[in-house]
């Protein structure tokens, strides 16, 4: 009984765990709804299922880890049960908010009292599942496992049901680039100073603002980094790096510079008016991600008409889920898809 009471730390102490992606973590409990010749009841099952997702490979390993604390049939004998399985894990691409999974592996059985013809015993196990999510970090996990283990001879089998809450957490390592030593100065030799040369003209072409269109034809020279132009060289696509959480429309505190920083150019171009545009991911129906790209648009309009825009120059529209910038196959690209735009229209 003291075992049984270690679950509910285990189930507090994950929930510091909640960012992507390298490692998973699933308290879980469960029942043994058909039992092979183990003349066992109660088999009420606890414990914790391990994933790691760091391999660039189709099938995830997964430590499992169950106890049970189960009663002999006819009898005042209790036995603990500890079993532990090495899985590999397979999941399926997401069919809406559903992600389907796979798994098969081999495990080992240990008992405290061996009454029925109960051994120690290694055993085979295969299951399947779906992981139905909160949140990019937290799901709801619920797994079918079949167990088959042979006990002195004989085949038993075990048909385990276990649902647990699924936290990911630890980013992904992105590369990161070797140093690059610096090369060791050479001392410039004392020369007697020239007379000051009259400066050359200007070059007439190039690209000062770096938008892709000659200074000879730019009518927008000054064009913010990052915005997307017109042959004339002026605005007229800007994405505000604003992002979502899923199935939210509040701006976090950290992208309110963001905002601010395109009221700025919108006081100071006073020839444009702009429409907000709003994106989601593909996780939910149509329907709704239209609804909530919408929000996310007013949202962020609200918000720049807040830092004194004129409201008459701000408009804003949502496109739900029908203009993705990466795939929605990965929680990367998905957070990239929930994003604000600013159509930029000259007066």
């Amino acid at each position: 009984m003291k075992k049984i009471l270690l679950i509910p730390a285990l189930l507090l102490g994950t929930l510091a765990f909640a960012q992507d992606y390298n490692y998973e973590i699933t308290p879980v409990v469960g029942y043994n709804i058909a039992e092979g010749n183990l003349n066992l009841d109660n088999q009420v099952l606890y414990g914790a299922e391990m994933q790691y997702n760091g391999f660039n490979s189709l099938i995830k390993p997964e430590l499992s880890v169950l106890y049970t604390d189960a009663d002999y049939e006819n009898s005042t004998v209790t036995t603990d049960i500890y079993r532990i399985a090495l899985n590999g894990v397979y999941e399926y691409k997401s069919l809406g908010m559903i992600k389907p999974l796979a798994k098969i592996g081999f495990g080992y059985e240990t008992m405290d009292k061996h009454l029925a013809e109960n051994k120690d015993s290694a055993f085979f196990n295969a299951g399947i599942g779906a992981k139905v999510p909160f949140t990019d970090a937290i799901a709801l996990k619920l797994e079918s496992v079949y167990m088959l283990k042979n006990n002195n001879g004989r085949l038993d089998s075990n048909l385990a049901l276990l649902a647990g809450i699924n936290f990911a957490f630890g980013p992904k390592a992105q590369p990161v680039a070797a140093p690059v030593a610096a090369p060791t100065p050479v001392p410039a030799p004392v020369v007697a100073p020239a007379p000051t040369p009259a400066p050359a003209p200007k070059s007439v072409d190039g690209d000062n603002d770096k938008d892709g269109v000659l200074n000879s034809v730019d009518k927008c020279p000054t064009t913010p980094a990052g915005h997307k132009v017109d042959k004339d060289g002026c605005s007229k696509l800007v994405n505000l790096h604003i992002n979502f959480d899923t199935a939210s429309y509040k701006v976090k505190d950290a992208y309110q510079s963001k905002v601010k920083e395109f009221a700025d150019f919108m006081k100071t171009m006073p020839n444009y008016d702009a429409k907000i545009v709003g994106h989601t991911d593909s996780v939910g129906s149509d329907k709704s991600n239209q609804t909530l790209s919408e929000n996310r648009a007013n949202a962020v309009k609200n918000l720049i008409i807040k830092e004194g825009v004129e409201a008459k120059r701000i408009s804003s529209k949502g496109m739900g889920e029908k203009a993705p910038i990466a795939t929605n196959d990965t929680a990367e690209g998905k957070t990239e898809n929930r994003r604000i735009e600013a159509e930029l229209i000259k007066k």
